[in-house]
């Protein structure tokens, strides 16, 4: 009896304070809508892309249908800005994409200088033939359930088309690095990271001869750009708790600038003598920033005199004809404290074009990525640009290519992006990929063998595991 007693007055504030929650919860629910809506088409929400809209105006119209008896006017006027915020952010959206898909000389001269990724080839082929692309990104959605020979015979469509309209031959670009991105495999088989070579024999050679293996492959699949290799140094330690996504101490080939520069020097070549390009990354360096750029922004503090090592490499390797250098999105704030360098007139024309006097081909990392997709895709895509950005990506969320490009044009018709920068940008490009150099020999279905004589001294244990070796592996 006395437990009865003693309970009953806390039954009855519990649901003193449950009562109101679950009476907020309708408000609750349409903010979270509303935000949704606020932000369609988001990356983030790209696995409900096809269904996004319809589900968003359908569950605000049922909510309005059944509010519970929800005293007040507040629950109507948000789920009615639901379905206008959603209807807008579509319209908006759709409008374009048309405005991109009807042409125009703005949209191809600014079109000509993306590299996206595609879900659809039937869409990625119409943006092809129309100039409106430069190049697309292979990932690993393009290869489920398809042969070689079926994949490079749509990449030598898609160069045919682009041959017969009078337009440059079509990048195509991959992220095979060797290790745990090879996200060309199991098409190419994965190989060890780059890393493995270090510490046994003559790292240049074996890096030539690991560099023309693996190009093999991409040549066979129709690749012509190799997102590869990784030239920031490796980080003092591999406890970082924000590289969720990155990984860079499994990815970094050491942590000595020497090393990481005759290996990669060696690769390079290996991958040129098969016709396919290498691409440097990530200028400024990810060894010693804590954020993950898939993630959230990120920034170096240090002056460009502290920062001589980490670069280091990338400078020995700039004058290689056979690589390009990728942006990351890491804020130099020494350089520029406001725009991280995939964007930044400072870095890419005053640091990069003017100091180093570099005149080769620069490539942003996805503009997809959380660093700076909540900038607006379009201004950093104009901004990169104007900068003196070659090629911008737009990889893991495909379609972000409209926005992009029409915000692009935009800016190209207001003068904020100079012909001339344009102009000196598809000298670079022709020069970087030639005609000869993008046409896939697709009649074997080969996959490449991994090198299992590769040691790997100095890789971490994790880069072992990612190469199919024991933990104790040398």
């Amino acid at each position: 009896m006395k437990l009865s007693l003693s309970t009953r007055p806390a039954g009855r504030a519990a649901g003193l304070f449950i009562f109101p929650f679950l009476r907020l919860l309708p408000l609750l629910f349409s903010l979270l809508l509303l935000g949704l809506a606020w932000h369609l088409k988001h990356p983030l929400m790209l696995w409900l892309r096809h269904v996004e809209t319809p589900l968003l105006l359908a569950l605000a119209m049922a909510g309005l249908v059944w509010r519970g008896g929800f005293p007040g006017r507040l629950l109507v006027v948000l789920l009615l800005a639901v379905i206008i915020v959603t209807l807008l952010r579509e319209g908006e959206y759709q409008l374009q994409r048309a405005a991109v898909l009807s042409g125009g000389d703005s949209m191809q001269a600014v079109g000509g200088h993306f590299i996206v990724g595609y879900t659809d080839f039937a869409e990625v082929k119409t943006l092809a033939a129309r100039g409106l692309i430069g190049g697309i990104y292979l990932a690993k959605r393009n290869l489920r359930g398809r042969t070689l020979a079926e994949v490079a015979a749509d990449i030598a469509e898609l160069q045919a088309i682009r041959q017969r309209a009078g337009l440059p031959p079509l990048i195509v670009a991959g992220d095979q690095e060797g290790g745990p991105v090879s996200h060309l495999s199991p098409l190419l088989e994965a190989m060890p990271p780059l890393a493995s070579l270090v510490g046994a024999g003559d790292q240049r050679w074996r890096a030539h001869r690991y560099g023309a293996q693996q190009g093999q492959g991409l040549s066979a699949l129709g690749v012509n750009l190799n997102f590869g290799p990784v030239v920031d140094l490796r980080p003092p330690g591999t406890d970082n708790p924000h590289d969720r996504l990155t990984r860079l101490s499994a990815r970094a080939i050491a942590d000595d600038p020497a090393t990481v520069g005759t290996v990669a020097a060696g690769y390079i070549d290996g991958l040129s003598e098969r016709g396919v390009r290498a691409t440097l990354k990530h200028f400024p360096g990810l060894g010693r920033v804590r954020q993950d750029t898939h993630l959230r922004p990120a920034r170096l503090d240090e002056p460009p005199a502290a920062l001589a090592t980490d670069w280091q490499p990338f400078r020995q390797l700039a004058s290689h004809p056979g690589a390009a250098i990728m942006l990351g999105h890491v804020t130099l704030a020494a350089i520029d404290p406001q725009r991280a360098a995939s964007h930044s007139a400072a870095v890419v024309d005053g640091l990069l074009r003017s100091e180093w006097d570099y005149d080769g081909v620069l490539i942003t990392d996805d503009l997809n990525m959380g660093a700076v997709y909540d900038l607006g895709v379009g201004r950093v895509a104009s901004e990169a640009l104007a900068a003196g950005i070659d090629l911008v990506l737009v990889s893991y969320d495909p379609r972000q290519v409209y926005r992009a490009v029409y915000a692009a044009a935009q800016a190209l018709e207001r003068g904020e992006i100079p012909l001339q920068r344009l102009q000196q940008s598809e000298r670079r490009l022709a020069d970087f990929i030639p005609p000869a150099e993008t046409r896939a020999d697709f009649r074997t279905n080969v996959k490449i063998a991994a090198p299992v004589s590769f040691q790997s001294p100095d890789a971490p244990a994790d880069s072992r595991l990612a190469a199919r070796k024991p933990a104790h592996a040398g």
